[in-house]
């Protein structure tokens, strides 16, 4: 009883959440934007006007995602000046389908490679392509082309208008939920580093799940960065946004200091073994942080639900008993073990920091005690999006996965209106539509998406089939359709196969209202998706498919590069001490950012044919590579950014310019198939040797030294596991670099 009265409890709150959820805001907004002209249009007995502010909004909408107001604003703008164009253009094709294939196929082509110039010009580009099939579907009867096509922009501007007010009415719900999002996502990177060091641990799939978090971490960071930025050096200085803003900082360092703990398996098992209580300890306090993370995100901006520091205190305290018996114990205690465990303990002790700072930030504390970011500086952090027309002539090219992916997309299309007219389908631009919505670059998410849409299809058809019978009122049947039009809508993003189930709905509730012949309607809508679904998964298949293994190893090249670029930047830092500056935080961005990109990658890969996975195992094994330098570089700069350190050792200078000239190796390794480097493993190491004495010197001296010498065993423990590990790192990549290439 209890087990279900909880289950409710929690699918209540995933309705609540989803009702309050920007998705289901703009589903709202789409489906207020089409049905109120249709409703006036028929009302004013002008239908066709109706209609075509209906398209314009409807076309217009795909640019309202999650960004700044300026990004969306332009980009619904420009959608709907593409479709305009685009729907003036389709009102003269209306001619012989040998003649149409072809001007068909260029047009497709031409709009779809828009999307060089990034994720939201592809959004614009799919608006156009959207109204050109569409096109197909309408032919203008009471109106003049070009009076369609101007209604077709005004509707673009009717629902643009809709979204700002909407945006006016409730500006922080956007800021709200991506940040919400950002705190669940980092409560789980965090619960599942503490799975890493337990017991029993599958360590290779927790690895995986890692991986898979970063990347969406590396998404969310980069939105919420977009929203927070630019909202606010467009704006002036916003004090809420400036908040935010620094929020998202402490969440940022919270995951730099997560993964600042490269766990050395070997060493913690044996932990495991001699100390289980302790290492249990280390979990629950681990897990006690997430969960208030968690918690802070499902209360949102109701700072009276937010947990207290009790548990956590507690925690700590159970630790640091813990670390206490453990050092008492001298004549079984590993004084390095113990340093460890101690730099462990440290760590989650900033955490706790950065935790309580969070909390007092969304408490909404007075202005003047909050040191804001200064704007110019939290511009670095944004990568404006290059719109050189001189882009799409470099593009021109099979090198390129959207030249490639526009060409595909053409001849598809092409040879889906062909059979569509020779076999003379009822509607044969749903398989148009089908193509357009299914298709895209990466072969993982066409399959993907195929899989879902003829799945969901099926559903709907079923449903569709049996409520039909049970009702006949049009009044219904139009209430239905918009209701699963909202709907399909909101999933759309979240759940693409429930989003072709109501998407079928809607469009089989909408014919029932004007044909009596629905069941046939139903049928060719599953033939045509199927066909659509076929030709884009053959299409993909077979017509220049951009498989991942051609571009591994760039991606490769990119995450070593950024890496290689934080390392020095690190090494500065710690030579030169002081304040970090912006160019050291940008290098961790950019580490961060490409790690992620590199983990996307593969994937994408892994998602591919077998025989297309081309020496998947070393290349997983590159990418775990860099992954755990970064994070031992994460150690080193978390480090170093918040203990007065001592002097860097010339050691420290020349195992860092070794391990750089490694990464270069690796580098060129990566460029160039016929470079072989000369490489091996020493049996102590460079490093380690003489690191070993400096770390003998410092371990010498008597464990009750004065607390300066003990902070500087401890940072002499810690710089010299890291650059020990970095170097035996920096070996194994360039042993898989010559592997990786293809």
């Amino acid at each position: 009883m209890k087990l279900s009265s909880q289950k409710l409890s929690e699918n209540t709150k995933g309705l609540w959440q989803f009702l309050k959820s920007t998705d289901f805001s703009k589903a709202i907004l789409i489906g207020i934007a089409v049905t109120v002209p249709i409703v006036l249009g028929i009302g004013s007995d002008h239908f066709e006007i109706g209609l075509a502010l209906c398209f314009g909004a409807f076309w217009s909408s795909p640019s309202d995602v999650n960004g700044s107001y300026r990004h969306k604003k332009y980009g619904i703008l420009f959608s709907a000046s593409l479709a305009m164009v685009v729907s003036f253009i389709g009102g003269y094709l209306h001619f012989s389908p040998w003649l149409l294939v072809p001007v068909l196929g260029v047009l497709v082509f031409a709009i779809s490679f828009l999307a060089v110039y990034g994720f939201r010009a592809s959004l614009i580009s799919f608006s156009g392509l959207l109204a050109l099939v569409l096109s197909f579907a309408h032919t203008v009867e009471t109106l003049k082309i070009y009076q369609y096509a101007l209604l077709i922009g005004l509707g673009g501007l009717w629902y643009l208008l809709l979204s700002t007010l909407w945006y006016r009415l409730n500006p922080k719900a956007q800021t709200e939920e991506i940040l919400s999002e950002t705190f669940l996502l980092t409560a789980r990177y965090l619960e599942t580093r503490g799975k890493l060091v337990g017991p029993n641990a599958d360590r290779k799939k927790l690895q995986s799940r890692l991986l898979i978090l970063q990347s969406e971490l590396t998404d969310t960071h980069g939105i919420l960065r977009e929203i927070l930025i630019q909202s606010r050096t467009r704006s002036g200085k916003s004090n809420y946004q400036g908040k935010r803003l620094l929020v998202f900082v402490e969440l940022i360092d919270i995951l730099e200091t997560a993964m600042a703990n490269p766990v050395q398996y070997d060493k913690m098992d044996a932990l495991l073994k001699k100390y289980p209580e302790f290492i249990k300890s280390f979990q629950e306090l681990i897990f006690e942080i997430a969960r208030q993370l968690r918690m802070i995100a499902e209360a949102g901006d109701n700072t009276r639900k937010y947990p207290t520091n009790r548990n956590l205190s507690a925690s700590f305290e159970n630790v640091g008993r813990h670390l206490e018996t453990f050092n008492a114990d001298k004549a079984n205690t590993d004084y390095q073990e113990y340093l460890m465990l101690q730099n462990l303990y440290e760590y989650q002790e900033k955490q706790f920091e950065k935790l309580k700072r969070i909390k007092w930030l969304l408490g909404d504390p007075e202005t003047d005690t909050i040191d804001f970011i200064d704007k110019e500086v939290s511009k670095r952090f944004i990568a404006d999006q290059d719109y050189d027309p001189k882009l799409l002539l470099r593009n021109l090219s099979f090198k390129s996965t959207i030249f490639k992916h526009a060409l595909r997309l053409a001849v598809t299309v092409m040879v889906g209106y062909t059979l569509g007219v020779f076999l003379d389908f009822q509607n044969p631009y749903w398989i148009l539509l089908t193509i357009i919505v299914i298709m895209r670059p990466s072969y993982g998410l066409t399959k993907t998406r195929t899989k879902d849409r003829i799945i969901g299809t099926l559903i709907g058809g079923a449903i569709a089939s049996g409520l039909v019978f049970l009702i006949e009122d049009p009044y219904i049947y139009g209430g239905l359709g918009i209701a699963s039009l909202v709907v399909a809508f909101s999933m759309v993003q979240k759940n693409y196969k429930a989003s072709a189930t109501f998407i079928t709905l809607s469009v089989v509730f909408i014919y029932a209202i004007i044909r009596p012949d629905v069941l046939t309607v139903i049928q060719f809508r599953i033939l045509d998706t199927l066909i659509g679904a076929g030709l884009s998964f053959l299409a993909l298949r077979f017509l220049w498919p951009a498989w991942s293994f051609l571009e591994i190893s760039s991606t490769i090249e990119k995450s070593v590069k950024a890496n290689k670029a934080f390392l020095h930047c690190i090494a500065n830092f710690y030579q030169e001490k002081g304040k970090a500056s912006t160019e050291f935080k940008i290098s961790r961005k950019e580490a961060f950012l490409e790690t992620s990109n590199l983990s996307s990658a593969f994937q994408r890969m892994a998602q591919e044919p077998r025989s297309k996975q081309k020496n998947l195992d070393k290349i997983y094994e590159m990418v775990v590579l860099n992954h755990t330098f970064l994070s031992s570089l994460a150690s080193l700069s978390t480090y170093i950014q918040q203990h007065n350190t001592t002097e860097a050792s010339e050691t420290f200078t020349t195992s860092a310019q070794k391990i750089e000239e490694n990464l270069a190796q690796v580098l060129q390794s990566l460029r160039d198939e016929n470079f072989n480097a000369p490489y091996h493993i020493p049996a102590d190491g460079l490093v380690s040797t003489e690191a070993s004495k400096i770390w003998q010197q410092k371990y010498e001296e008597h464990s009750s030294a004065a607390d300066a010498t003990k902070r500087n065993r401890q940072e002499a423990h810690l710089v010299t596991e890291q650059m020990q590990w970095l170097f035996s790192l920096s070996e194994k990549m360039l042993r898989f670099a010559g592997d990786t290439r293809v």
